[in-house]
């Protein structure tokens, strides 16, 4: 295997050797991986690579400016430095925004027209970290990552040492405060008395927004009891919820009297909301309640997301894609070209809102947001208890967990074992694999991994993750209970049987 100084340095290496020969991955809107991976020289290469592309389709050119924020990871100080020396060697000035949430980078960023760079890992462990791109009004999608992946880049070898770390940082300017404005955002279209009367715990762990959601909770009139604030990093993931999340919540909520609870993963772009017992809600719950709420006429969402969308009539149109922000993106902004008076929203089952079109005083805000739902949720108990609310929508639960270090390999196997063959084969497949445990399977969804429907109308879905080393399962059913107990044995069975049988297949 090449290392990147093997390269000529007259040619310079193409983003799409990099990825094959640093194993840092470009999937979903940026890069992402091991932060002893994600060298200085590593990410200074993939941010300008992405500068050269939006010089190349002409939305970056010398002294253009480029905003520039990262969560509160131990890595993220070094790879902000490596993002702001690749600005300022493309020619462009370097507006730095703070340690600050993404939603709150990325409004900021798409108001004054310019591109953004977010240094976050998300959800995933303290040990990695990653890069999100936007290009000026809005993010990167999948049609624009072979034009970034094409890039080849030239870098000075005199600038980086033999372990590819800068050999002198890039001090950074004075941030410039974008949160106010996105919480101004929000308190001129729901009103600084949106959540007057109530009280709302905030788990802060070490989500990058924790401060700026007290801000939020008592701009909008509300009473904050922050809770929970950690000096190191916790993946908190929404679409699979810890245990010691799951007991904090309702420790928190048992010693309180509190109507609900909120937070976000890591980089805040992404929510967590309780009902007044401290019990969380599902992200693709959120997202249909807040959809409701903006009155939305089109609803866009992963398959991944509960099927109680539908069944609920909540939006008169509902549209399914792949799962990842960049696919529901596009589907939006063909949805709000086809009709523009329309209402465009989409959301994911991780909670992340997406507004594809302005709704009140609310411009469109095209890229994943934990406030708006946040709000919406929580304003819904000055009404009656959040449980009152969710008891009154069709009884379909959802349940996701995550088999971490899952090799992509076993992925590939199990995916080429469950696919091979025709339908009805893949059926008699399916009904020989799952049949104890999930009964017999009638339909078959292919869209983004292998996603079986049973007859008793449970779900199972199984996903590799397209930029970490696990494999993702969701499964829905009737009763929570049985969606969680229907996922513990799925991810079993697959993992004791499936796979050591997909290997020998294969």
């Amino acid at each position: 295997m090449l290392a990147m100084n093997d390269f000529p340095e007259e040619a310079g290496p193409t983003v799409a050797e990099l990825m094959a020969t640093s194993g840092v991955p470009f999937g979903t809107s940026g890069v992402r991986g091991l932060a002893n991976d994600m060298t200085d020289r590593l990410c200074h290469a993939y941010a300008t690579a992405f500068l050269q592309y939006l010089r190349q389709i002409g939305e970056f050119s010398a002294g253009d400016r480029v905003a520039l924020a990262g969560d509160l990871r131990i890595s993220t100080p070094r790879i902000l430095s490596a993002c702001a020396t690749a600005i300022r060697d493309c020619g462009g000035e370097v507006v730095y925004c703070g340690r600050t949430a993404t939603p709150a980078l990325a409004f900021y960023a798409m108001g004054e027209g310019m591109p953004s760079m977010m240094v976050t890992g998300s959800h995933i462990p303290a040990d990695r970290n990653g890069i999100k791109f936007y290009r000026p009004h809005g993010e990167v999608l999948k049609s624009d990552e072979a034009g970034i992946v094409a890039q080849r880049v030239r870098q000075d070898p005199a600038s980086f040492g033999n372990d590819g770390g800068l050999l002198s940082s890039f001090d950074l300017p004075e941030a410039v405060d974008v949160e106010a404005p996105y919480v101004a955002r929000y308190v001129r279209h729901f009103g600084s008395d949106a959540l007057s009367g109530l009280t709302i715990g905030v788990y802060q762990h070490s989500a990058v927004g924790r401060d700026m959601l007290v801000s939020l909770v008592e701009a909008l009139g509300g009473k904050a009891l922050p809770f929970g604030r950690s000096e190191t990093f916790v993946p908190v993931d929404t679409e699979a919820i810890r245990q010691e999340d799951s007991e904090l919540a309702a420790d928190w909520a048992g010693w309180n009297q509190v109507d609900a609870i909120i937070s976000t993963d890591g980089d805040s772009d992404r929510p967590l909301i309780s009902d007044a017992s401290g019990t969380w809600l599902r992200g693709d719950i959120v997202g249909l309640l807040c959809a409701k709420a903006m009155d939305a006429d089109v609803a866009v969402t992963p398959v991944s997301s509960n099927t109680v969308l539908e069944l609920s009539g909540a939006v008169p149109k509902v549209l399914r894609t792949r799962i990842g922000s960049p696919y529901v993106i596009a589907e939006m902004m063909q949805a709000a070209q086809a009709d523009p008076a329309a209402r465009v929203c989409g959301y994911e089952a991780n909670g992340g809102f997406l507004l594809g079109s302005p709704v009140g005083s609310l411009a469109p805000l095209p890229t994943r947001d934990a406030a708006l739902p946040i709000i919406a949720v929580a304003s819904l108990a000055r009404q009656c208890p959040i449980a009152d609310v969710l008891a009154e929508l069709p009884p379909r639960f959802t349940f996701s967990d995550r088999v971490a270090d899952f090799p992509q390999a076993d992925s590939k196997a199990l995916l080429a074992l469950l696919l091979e063959g025709e339908e009805d084969a893949q059926l008699a497949r399916i009904a020989r694999l799952f049949g104890e445990i999930a009964g017999f399977p009638t339909t078959i969804d292919k869209t983004d991994g292998y996603r079986m429907t049973f007859a008793d109308g449970a779900i199972i879905h199984f996903r590799p993750s397209g930029n970490a080393p696990e494999l993702r399962c969701y499964t829905e059913a009737e009763s929570e209970q049985r969606a969680r107990a229907l996922n513990h044995a799925a991810l079993s069975h697959v993992l004791e049987e499936i796979v050591p049988e997909a290997k020998a297949a294969s």
